[in-house]
């Protein structure tokens, strides 16, 4: 029966927000660009209206879009379609549209800031830096003292050839803790262009030692320091790096090629990409902040400039997988580049969506394929056991996992994971010795992990062998999660396979609470509702339980109960020392 696997950065940010949700409102973001049947039109401007309000509420901006467009047909200068057009077109990535429809607003609306944000980036990337300073200069935000406007614009100057104004913009900005790390990574960039290589040096240090973790600053650090002759420096970031980051592809494949004598090219090369990568910046800190429409125009204007730019889309891609738009997850990943360190990682990803979206068989066959790209198995191997597991599919699981395990050379805490779930596979398999031993194996690397110490504690308490270790580990795995559903119940019904009901009862009505829609929760409250005579709420929860698509071995158990209900309580093993609620 085991079953548990168990702020806006600145003012134009705010501003942008700001359009953003009075035109499209409840919508945050979705598209599908590979849409397998046109949608239903409807032949009035009231009906597309309806239509794409309904979408924007289901959060699908790609259907959004296409029903504002059409009742835009039926009112090409109604101003107010235009700007929810253009806005949800921006979303989905139909750029050429949504510059189109940004003129026509812009021609009735000068003021309005999303719109005039958009011309300026698309001026940019046309090379039109003095017509895309001003633009920026239209608009309501005062280079002064906002950060993005003051980028933007020092960005300009410098396309324009000036980087002493450049500079002189970056200077005039409040020093803020919060955003200065942004502000000196584009400030060193700039310095760097202006060949003030000593000044950029210590803006790119200053905004590295702030935060050692920031993998993209730590990269551009990096990459300034190899270039300007420090390489052994160089090293030493991304060694550092990988230490909290072993897997990451930017980190593994900058020392890869730093162990083998090639060079690592600079990131910013361009002011055009220098814009891209403060609209990238942008798009990650919004969506730090939950507002995942603004991170998506954010990250489309920077891939609009830059369409190599593979952290961003990466970062799309992301943000349309927490919003459970996975085939437009899937789209972006494809536009990864291929020869982008992120390339691999962004299959392997998409693979694992298509694996949620039903589509297993070519999930699987893109792993296949993506392992037999590369030396090192691990990741692809990882992914592939994963989804066997999904599957059920538990021994090709299990030796996907034991390909991963045996391809590591060196064990860090880090790879707990791989034994957990190799044991979960084992487990299943009826192979309990040796998913015992890997249970342990990750308990070793990683001695408090809240999953293992469940999974492990859970089995033995059903097994009646080793309690006390296993109350220990459970009380301490629900210390760690007391809001996890899952941990809570398998201590509660620890406790209910001590006979032990008032205790198993408190922890079971939280589980319950936790985890309202899990069948084997649910019906395992009734089974202590019982055994405390509390027959008839025993019945509701057995019949709940049986309602919410509970495994095929347990829905018999289930009818059972609720027709003859239970006989026999179940077996007593020792009580534990020192037994307790949980905390």
């Amino acid at each position: 029966m085991i079953r548990h696997f168990a702020r806006p950065l600145n003012s134009f940010v705010g501003l942008v927000s700001l359009c953003i949700l009075s035109v499209t409102s409840p919508a945050h973001a979705g598209t599908d660009p590979t849409r397998p049947a046109p949608l239903p039109l409807a032949d009035t401007l009231s009906g597309n209206y309806l239509a794409a309000l309904v979408a924007g509420l289901a959060t699908d901006t790609a259907a959004a879009a296409v029903y504002y467009s059409e009742a835009l047909k039926f009112d090409p200068h109604s101003a107010d379609l235009s700007e929810r057009a253009f806005v949800t077109l921006m979303a989905e990535g139909n750029m050429p549209e949504a510059i189109r429809l940004a003129q026509m607003v812009s021609r009735k609306n000068p003021n309005n800031g999303i719109v005039q944000l958009v011309l300026a980036i698309d001026a940019v990337r046309m090379g039109q830096f003095a017509n895309a300073k001003n633009i920026l200069h239209r608009t309501n935000s005062k280079p002064n003292t906002d950060l993005t406007a003051s980028l933007l614009t020092a960005w300009t100057w410098l396309g324009m050839g000036n980087p002493h104004k450049a500079i002189e913009t970056l200077d005039k900005l409040p020093d803020d803790a919060a955003t200065r790390p942004f502000r000196n990574v584009h400030a060193g960039l700039i310095a760097k262009f202006a060949g003030h290589p000593d000044d950029a040096m210590q803006l790119f240090k200053s905004a590295y030692e702030a935060d050692k973790r920031a993998v993209l600053t730590a990269d551009l650090y990096g990459r300034f320091l190899f270039s300007n002759g420090h390489p052994d420096e160089a090293k030493a970031i991304y060694a550092e790096l990988a230490k909290s980051f072993p897997r990451n592809p930017i980190v593994r494949d900058a020392l890869t090629r730093l162990d083998e004598g090639k060079p690592l090219e600079e990131r910013i090369k361009t002011e055009q990409d220098g814009v891209a990568e403060v609209l990238f910046g942008l798009g990650s800190a919004v969506t730090r902040d939950g507002d995942e429409l603004s991170s998506l125009i954010y990250l489309r204007l920077a891939t609009w400039i830059k369409p190599t730019h593979a952290p961003a889309q990466v970062a799309i891609a992301e943000t349309y997988e927490r919003i459970k738009q996975l085939e437009s997850a899937i789209s972006a990943y494809e536009k990864v580049p291929t020869d982008s360190a992120l390339r691999v990682s962004a299959d392997i990803q998409r693979a694992l969506d298509l694996d949620q979206l039903g589509k297993s068989d070519e999930a699987i066959a893109l792993l296949k394929e993506t392992d037999k790209a590369l030396t090192d198995h691990t990741e692809p191997l990882v992914a592939l056991g994963n989804i066997y597991r999904s599957k059920k599919a538990f021994a090709e699981a299990a030796e996907a996992y034991t390909g991963a395990i045996n391809g590591i050379t060196s064990l860090n805490q880090g790879h707990w994971g791989l034994f957990y779930s190799r044991g979960i596979a084992l487990e299943r398999l009826k192979r309990w010795p040796e998913a015992e031993a890997d249970f342990r194996k990750a308990l070793e690397l990683a001695p408090d992990q809240p999953l293992v110490l469940n999974y492990l504690g859970y089995s033995w308490i059903e097994r009646g062998t080793n309690l006390d270790e296993a109350f220990r580990m459970l009380r301490r795995a629900v210390e760690q999660s007391p809001t996890d559903g899952y941990i809570v119940d398998s201590l509660g019904w620890a406790y209910y396979h001590l006979g032990q009901y008032d205790n198993a009862l408190v922890l079971m009505e939280r589980a319950v609470q936790l985890k309202a829609g899990d069948s084997t929760v649910n019906d395992h409250l009734g089974d202590v509702y019982w055994h405390l005579g509390r027959k008839l709420e025993a019945t509701f929860q057995w019949n709940h339980a049986r309602d919410l698509g509970p495994e095929p071995d347990d829905l018999p158990k289930i009818l059972d109960k609720i027709q003859h209900g239970l006989i026999d309580p179940p077996a007593v093993p020792a009580v534990p020392a020192a037994p307790n609620n949980g905390g």
